[in-house]
């Protein structure tokens, strides 16, 4: 084999890993975008650009207010793309994917 195809090879293969990797939210390393986005049944995009003004807390016990506050953001955002998407159905589909399981008040 010559240095020019291992070398494609290589490329090929990172751009393949690239490519498998999970999408997560920017914020959010570990929150899975392409499954919360399938389940509320919005493109991911629409998922992704809405989460963008949400604070996550860094301690993962968000307060209240704080829960409210991101609400606020997310909500609506998410129902100009579907309507159909409730408080409860957010809430029911990020427990689901919140690595720590669901928020307890």
């Amino acid at each position: 084999m010559d240095a020019g195809f291992r070398t494609m090879r290589k490329m090929s293969f990172m751009v393949l890993l690239l490519l498998a990797a999970p999408a997560v939210a920017d914020d959010d390393p570990n929150r899975r975008t392409d499954l919360i986005a399938a389940d509320l049944n919005v493109p991911e995009q629409v998922f992704r650009d809405c989460f963008l003004d949400v604070q996550p807390d860094g301690d993962k016990a968000p307060s209240g207010a704080r829960q409210r506050m991101n609400k606020a953001i997310l909500l609506p955002c998410l129902q100009a793309a579907n309507p159909s998407i409730t408080n409860a159905l957010l809430d029911q589909v990020m427990d689901r994917y919140r690595p720590e399981g669901p928020i307890r008040n």
